[in-house]
Formats: C-alpha cells, sequence, structure tokens
C-alpha cells in the first residue's frame, strides 16, 4: 500500500466482523455524525498519522477511507491483524477494533508511544479484566508469528500474543477499552 511507504506508524482499523451478537453490522452503526467506524478510524489517524479499514471493500468504502480486504477469510481477528502487518510498511503499526466508541486519539497516542520506547514486539493495554490485543500495537515483525498461528489455525488473539515478545500498559480506566457487542450494550452508552 503506497501511502504507507516510508514510515515509522501506520494506523489500521478492522472493520470485518460478522457482528452476529448485535444482529447488524457494528462498524455501521450511526456515531457522532458518522458511523461507529468512522469515528474510531478518526481518532486512529490523528494518533498514528494515518489510516486504513481491514474489511470488505464493498461494504466500507463509502466511509472514505482506504479499505484492504482480509487477505485470509475465516479466521477472526487474526487475519485482519495478518492482513495489517502484511500490508505495511511502517515498523509501528496501531490495530483497533471498530467497536470501541469511547477510545480516544490522546489514548492511542500514549499506547503508540509506550510501543516505540519499548524493547517489545507488541504493546497491549492491560486492565482489571485482562489484555486487550484488539486495541494494540504490533510492531511488523509480528507478521511471521502472524503467518505461524494462521497455518496452525490457532486464531485466538490472546494466544497470538503470548507468542511475542509482549510488554503490558497497565490501564487503570477500563473505560477507554470498552467495546459493543449486544443492542443492550449500545443502547446504555
Amino acid at each position: 500500500m503506497d501511502g504507507f511507504s516510508g514510515i515509522s506508524r501506520a494506523g489500521f482499523v478492522l472493520v470485518g466482523g460478522l457482528s452476529s451478537r448485535m444482529g447488524r453490522d457494528k462498524a455501521l452503526l450511526p456515531f457522532e455524525g458518522s458511523t461507529l467506524a468512522g469515528e474510531v478510524a478518526s481518532r486512529v489517524r490523528l494518533a498514528a498519522g494515518n489510516v486504513a479499514l481491514i474489511g470488505p471493500p464493498h461494504r466500507y468504502a463509502a466511509l472514505g477511507f482506504p479499505v484492504t480486504a482480509d487477505l485470509v477469510e475465516g479466521c477472526g481477528p487474526l487475519g485482519g491483524v495478518y492482513t495489517a502487518l502484511r500490508i505495511t510498511q511502517a515498523e509501528w503499526n496501531l490495530i483497533v477494533a471498530c467497536d470501541m466508541p469511547a477510545v480516544t486519539a490522546d489514548f492511542l497516542r500514549d499506547l503508540l508511544e509506550r510501543a516505540e520506547a519499548s524493547a517489545a514486539e507488541c504493546m497491549v493495554p492491560e486492565s482489571a479484566t485482562g489484555l486487550d490485543p484488539l486495541c494494540a500495537v504490533y510492531h511488523r515483525r509480528c507478521l511471521a508469528a502472524a503467518e505461524d498461528a494462521l497455518r496452525r489455525k490457532s486464531f485466538t488473539m490472546h494466544d497470538f500474543v503470548s507468542s511475542l515478545r509482549t510488554a503490558t500498559w497497565s490501564v487503570p480506566d477500563r473505560s477507554a477499552l470498552e467495546n459493543v457487542n449486544t443492542p443492550d450494550q449500545w443502547g446504555s452508552r
């Protein structure tokens, strides 16, 4: 992807999920004058300097961001992470799920800066409820591990992250990491 050559940071938003518990496409939920995916993508772009969506181009091209289809389908979010790492030329890659309405550009910028200052391959926020690998920064060196996980059909993100040299960022307030999966969670916002 030419727009990402020669840069140290890239931002990606994963939009390819099934949204089965929501009953409709979470990425396209109306949010703050845009869509949920559009607003999250704007925040990722502010933090990383650029953004691309990973998911079906025919569903998301109208959002106004570059969109790349999953290179390997049917393996959940790991397929999106693999796709981002495969197309990026950036050293550090901020990868965020589209269903995080409270995540802010400042939070994401802090996450990127912590990753860049670390000796890790991956920087993942951690709260009382655990790690959040779908709001994390991955070095492009993680591509080989993603390929290996796909080859072994080990699709869980927590298993993938545990295979990397991962650093965690202890986040006392988990609110920025909360995602919406059901109509009740969306309606309680």
